[in-house]
């Protein structure tokens, strides 16, 4: 039996497996996220509409009920707004895919894609001092098995200034010890880097690497059962390190870590040693330049060296004559 033009289900399945596996080749994290979309989304259609995801088509998804979904994330289950933007876009990739496979759609798909991203304000995440980042790679305890981990695995986040995904899925193949020890990352969007590692990291790593585990395992930095760690557990490991640390530098106390900072710290860090920031963005796998100055704001100390080499101009540049009357007019604004 044929299914019915514009059918969720068959549209679905063409969009993850086809498009976002085969064609795209997303990363695991994507299509996680996605999902999650999706899931939530055709929950909140049948609850509020009472119509079941077996039965949703296309039409049933038009722009007033994906508003409310996204108005529902932000008041109803507290999500930022870039967590609803994030929804959003994989709402808008979904719908570019069905104007490929069901032509009566075009239309409203094209409403769909006009849903604007919502704007916020960029939260700067404020990157440590060496001294306090000195004394969170302090604070986990050598003398237990855990302690030896957390200690290895924070050195390699501040090292490679990794995200946390690769972090946890990171196995000891991906090291290369030697005369230039490196470490090979998989990182967003099926990209790979490879980042040196500093010498006291290697010999760290290398110590680490011979520890008899609990459970045989290629994971660089399991949990207790040998497994790999989760996003919160990687979290909770710095937040320990943070609390213990704070006895030395009692200034984290006034600070919100979290794994994003120290991925900002190795960043700023870099910049403060002189590396280039394309570097540094080849460094931290971003997709671009551009999306490296937006991770990076230099500290106070950075900006205070770069204003004192710029000399105050001493030319008056000449008053523009505006003769045109379009231009005279966008002057006024």
């Amino acid at each position: 039996m044929k299914e019915p033009a514009g059918r969720l289900g068959p549209l679905l399945q063409n969009f993850f497996v086809d498009y976002l596996r085969t064609q795209k080749q997303a990363s695991s994290q994507t299509i996680a996220s996605y999902r999650d979309t999706f899931r939530l989304l055709l929950e909140f259609v049948r609850d509020k509409h009472g119509i079941e995801p077996s039965a949703a088509c296309v039409v049933d998804l038009d722009v007033p009920r994906i508003l409310s979904f996204l108005d529902h994330l932000e008041q109803t289950r507290h999500n930022s707004i870039h967590s609803r933007n994030l929804r959003l876009t994989a709402i808008r990739s979904f719908f570019r895919v069905v104007t490929l496979h069901d032509p009566t759609s075009v239309n409203q798909a094209a409403r769909v894609l006009a849903i604007p991203i919502e704007r916020a304000d960029r939260q700067i995440v404020e990157a440590l001092s060496h001294a306090e980042m000195g004394a969170i790679l302090a604070a986990p305890d050598l003398k237990q098995w855990s302690g030896r981990r957390d200690h290895s695995l924070l050195l390699t986040l501040y090292n490679s200034g990794a995200r946390v995904s690769e972090i946890t899925a990171l196995e000891k193949s991906q090291f290369c010890f030697g005369a230039d020890s490196s470490l090979h990352l998989h990182g967003k969007g099926r990209k790979e880097r490879a980042v040196p590692l500093w010498t006291k990291t290697a010999c760290a790593l290398q110590l680490w690497f011979r520890e008899p585990t609990p459970q045989r395992t290629d994971i660089a930095f399991p949990n207790a059962r040998g497994g790999r760690l989760t996003r919160n557990g990687v979290n909770y490991i710095l937040q320990q390190a943070v609390d213990r640390a704070a006895a030395r530098r009692p200034s984290l106390r006034e600070k919100n870590i979290t794994p994003r900072s120290v991925r900002r710290t190795t960043a700023t860090h870099l910049l403060q040693s002189g590396v280039d920031i394309s570097v540094i963005s080849l460094w931290l796998g971003c997709e671009s330049i551009e999306t490296a100055h937006i991770r990076l704001e230099a500290d106070s100390a950075t900006k205070e060296r770069s204003l004192s080499k710029l000399a105050p101009a001493r030319i008056e540049a000449p008053r523009l004559n505006i003769k045109d009357e379009v231009l005279a007019f966008l002057a006024t604004l």
